[in-house]
């Protein structure tokens, strides 16, 4: 019942992506002709030619989406990512359609037409409306959907039924995340654990239903859609029964990781002469998006480098003033694949300031700082030559900070997985920046290392692009971290 509800909601979604396309289509053509916002200095086209278009933009858009994974529901989907779905499908449709529209002019419009202005090549200006209102449309489209279904969720109406295999430490971590989140559309029956015994009590109210060979009968007997398995890295091993008693039964697995995440990452299945292998640290992201994200960063870089030449020279004179020494700052840091390299910095710090101590950590009332420094440290405009670096290709605007060689080599004995850090570019901002303050001891190193591992995770353009949105936020405010 639940399949065939997906497969109806998928169809929902085709269809009025297609009808609102066609309906994008339509207005952002009477916005550049006939609204009169935007002047019209080529004469105006026959609204034919466009209506011709709407059977293979109602085609196309969908397509794209398709491609871009919108029709692959996952609840818990976050509104960003649906967004950023939407965004990228509507440009791959604008591109395909440019394309699509180029070769029918080639060789299907004859050059009378073109010669007497009965066919008119597309707009550009139209294009650019159409893809930010079939942008606005889809994604409203969808919000509309998102809060309809979250109506019901809440009032218990079309539920996915959830089986937790373990209710030690990380199973109850899941059910609380399950419970806390019920717009989800989650409902937690139980647990499956060998270690419960005689004690069926369970977890906030959520009964252990039986041991875990007792999960395939389980699963029937209380039509479980979902099976979480939350086991301790020593029952790992038993996942395989739960794996084969979910495929029996048709529902979906998902495995909730313990210290595996801080290993696996990103793992990758590669194949050797017909043996699965899993590649543990694989680069995190690939292709086009590697493509992407290092064009965002030269493109972020060499504009803010232009734009802020001014800022720069008023900052440069401030540090003259303020205390004898250069204006930059050089410090050796540990970079991709662990490779040092230079980072730049407007000096903070009074000249020779760890000539006596040698490097120490940072802290938010450093008294190595300069008046001037300790304002440039707050509002974090002492990180912002570093966009050379970002620019060269040392860094990247989002990452992990880097560090220096002096602590990397402790960190690395004392700080499990720190050296997964290093699989990406450091960046000049990043998910620990924005969700946690300066690491004044290898404490606050392992708290932030884990802010770094999820972003390398789920590293992506759509969170980068977040992350950026969060940095100007905590810059705004003050609240910067290093």
């Amino acid at each position: 019942m639940m399949r065939r509800y997906n497969r109806l909601l998928v169809a929902f979604y085709v269809i009025t992506d297609a009808l609102l396309a066609m309906a994008a289509l339509l207005l952002a053509y009477w916005l550049r002709f006939h609204s009169g916002l935007i002047a019209v200095t080529k004469g105006y086209p026959q609204f034919e030619q466009y209506l011709q278009m709407l059977p293979f933009i109602g085609l196309l858009v969908p397509v794209a989406f398709h491609v871009q994974g919108l029709y692959r529901l996952r609840r818990g989907r976050s509104r960003v990512d649906d967004f950023f779905a939407v965004f990228v499908g509507s440009v791959l449709a604008c591109i395909l359609g440019l394309v699509g529209l180029l070769y029918y002019q080639a060789y299907y419009v004859p050059d009378e037409a073109l010669r007497s202005g009965a066919w008119q090549e597309a707009s550009r200006i139209l294009l650019v409306l159409f893809l930010a209102v079939n942008i606005l449309l889809t994604y409203l489209s969808r919000e509309v959907v998102r809060e309809l279904l979250e109506r019901r969720w809440k009032a218990g109406i079309g539920l996915k039924r959830v089986l937790i295999a373990g209710s030690g430490d990380l199973g109850r971590m899941v059910a609380d995340k399950l419970l806390q989140h019920r717009e989800l559309g989650f409902q937690v029956v139980g647990f499956v654990d060998d270690r419960a015994g005689g004690d069926h009590i369970g977890y906030r109210g959520l009964p252990v239903l039986g041991t875990l060979p007792d999960a395939h009968e389980i699963i029937r007997r209380e039509k479980i859609d979902h099976v979480y398995v939350a086991l301790p890295l020593e029952e790992h091993v038993k996942m395989l029964a739960i794996v084969e008693a979910t495929n029996r039964e048709g529902v979906d697995v998902h495995v909730v990781p313990d210290l595996l995440q801080f290993i696996a990452l990103r793992a990758r299945l590669e194949n050797l002469d017909g043996v699965p292998i899993i590649s543990l640290n694989d680069v995190p992201l690939r292709g086009f998006n590697s493509v992407l994200k290092r064009l965002i960063d030269i493109a972020i870089s060499g504009t803010a480098l232009l734009g802020l030449a001014l800022p720069f020279l008023v900052i440069a004179f401030l540090i003259r003033r303020g205390s004898p020494g250069p204006v930059f700052y050089t410090q050796e840091r540990m970079g991709l694949d662990g490779k040092a390299f230079h980072v730049f910095k407007f000096r903070s710090m009074y000249s020779g300031a760890e000539d006596d101590t040698g490097p120490v950590w940072a802290r938010d009332d450093d008294p190595r700082c300069t008046p001037v420094g300790k304002w440039l440290r707050k509002l974090d405009l002492d990180e912002l030559p570093q966009l050379w670096n970002v620019l060269c290709g040392h860094m990247s605007v989002v990452g992990p900070r880097p560090e220096r060689p002096e602590f990397v080599g402790s960190l690395k004995e004392e700080v499990p997985f720190y050296g997964q850090r290093h699989v990406v570019r450091p960046g000049l901002t990043g998910w620990a920046q924005v969700r946690y303050t300066y690491a004044a001891s290898v404490e606050d190193t392992m708290e932030k290392l884990q802010y770094d591992l999820f972003y390398i995770k789920h590293m992506s353009v759509s969170l980068d692009l977040f992350i950026m949105a969060k940095t100007v936020k905590t810059v705004l405010t003050a609240r910067g971290a290093h």
